[in-house]
């Protein structure tokens, strides 16, 4: 209910597979246990605001299982939020993994 809520009815997001997903195909993988996060540190998070829009970056240690599949690393998350008349909502977003040694800095 609460991704439900977050999350626009107009979404995109890019998942780590590359894969242009929905909002119910977001919530989907989160119902269906298909995604599962066993672990969360976040590490940076930056916002700028533009008017009604928001972008928001944040960098995370995660660790859990996407569709079958175990993982675990340092990831970047791309939101984009949107101001509507029913509060901010997530309209588009991506993930993707940082490669070991990589600076997050640069």
């Amino acid at each position: 209910a609460e991704l439900d809520a977050l999350i626009d009815d107009r979404l995109v997001f890019i998942g780590p597979d590359g894969l242009a997903y929905d909002k119910e195909d977001d919530i989907g993988l989160h119902r269906s246990g298909a995604q599962r996060l066993a672990s969360v540190e976040l590490r940076d998070l930056r916002i700028e605001a533009h008017g009604l829009t928001a972008v928001a970056v944040v960098e995370a240690d995660l660790r859990g299982v996407f569709k079958g599949e175990p993982f675990a690393g340092r990831y970047r998350y791309l939101r984009v939020w949107s101001r509507t008349e029913d509060g901010w909502r997530i309209i588009a977003g991506s993930v993707c993994a940082i490669p070991a040694g990589d600076d997050a800095d640069d």
